[in-house]
């Protein structure tokens, strides 16, 4: 008895939820007219001065720029390989798979002009765009623009090297691994 009596109770609560109408409820969508506020409007601006929530840490990443390790070149070659080589390709020489397909041709980041360019102007253009290349400010955190920023130099070093950029201990070893 007590089973069919939770059963019942069990189903009419189950059925009142259904035709409370719980899953259409009456609201406003962003840009349609409503007298709910004196303009007219449902989308307001926010309050003057109102700070989103996030945006103090994210300007304190942005003048912070981070120590150089491992990590963060582990790091900045990651979001390289996701939001620059398809330009820039992997080497940074502006080949990538978009510019195979048509795209403009962005300025190889190898050029002497390219590697000339200040740390804060490569973080700049990465976050507000230059020329063709897209603004990825809304997309890529300030830490990881650094990161960014860091993996570039260590391409750039990688292709224009001097043997006497290499410490004496690696010289010493690639002179003897040379060696017959």
């Amino acid at each position: 008895m007590t089973r069919w009596f939770a059963l019942i109770v069990a189903c009419v609560l189950i059925a009142g939820c259904t035709r409370s109408n719980m899953d259409s409820q009456p609201k406003y969508h962003e840009y349609e007219p409503a007298g709910l506020f004196r303009d007219g409007k449902v989308l307001q601006a926010p309050v003057p001065g109102t700070v989103a929530r996030g945006d103090i840490e994210r300007a304190a990443e942005t003048t912070q720029r981070p120590p150089l390790t491992v990590d963060l070149l582990n790091r900045g070659r990651e979001q390289y390989d996701v939001y620059c080589s398809p330009c820039h390709d992997r080497v940074g020489t502006g080949n990538g798979i978009v510019v195979q397909r048509g795209m403009p041709k962005p300025a190889s980041l190898q050029d002497e002009q390219q590697r000339t360019l200040t740390d804060q102007h490569l973080f700049d253009v990465i976050g507000n765009g230059f020329g063709a290349m897209y603004a990825h400010g809304d997309r890529v955190r300030p830490r990881d623009r650094w990161a960014i920023v860091a993996y570039i130099r260590a391409l750039q070093l990688s292709q224009h090297a001097a043997l006497d950029d290499v410490p004496p201990d690696v010289q010493t070893r690639m002179a003897l691994e040379k060696a017959p």
